[in-house]
């Protein structure tokens, strides 16, 4: 199976930074893209970032020009640096993967990101 390694959550006051983490491993050989989905206490998942294997990114619209996605290829790993964040960032990340002979994403446990403000 994959397995997604993710770190980097925590608490972090407004405006500050965070640098987030995912690991993948496993069956790998046909990974097409990683990123991070969110989802906000009593809200919906929301995608946050996605990176292919070839560096095309994805953001979504509520975290332009704050967060950069960037990945590690030898490392089959890939990172979220989120820089000013808000109160509204606050919120489980869920690291996912997509191959391109799987049908469906697979996705990591989950790491909160707590702002403070």
């Amino acid at each position: 199976q994959v397995r997604l390694e993710e770190s980097g959550g925590g608490l972090v006051q407004t405006a500050g930074s965070l640098r987030l983490s995912c690991a993948a491993s496993g069956d790998l050989f046909s990974l097409k893209a990683m990123g991070w989905y969110r989802q906000p206490p009593g809200k919906l998942r929301d995608l946050v970032a996605a990176i292919t294997t070839e560096g095309n990114t994805n953001y979504g619209d509520s975290v332009k020009g704050r967060f950069t996605i960037s990945r590690d290829n030898a490392k089959n790993t890939v990172y979220l640096q989120m820089n000013n964040l808000r109160p509204e960032d606050t919120a489980i990340y869920y690291c996912f993967a997509r191959l391109a002979t799987v049908i469906g994403d697979f996705w990591g446990q989950g790491t909160p990101v707590t702002v403070s403000s």
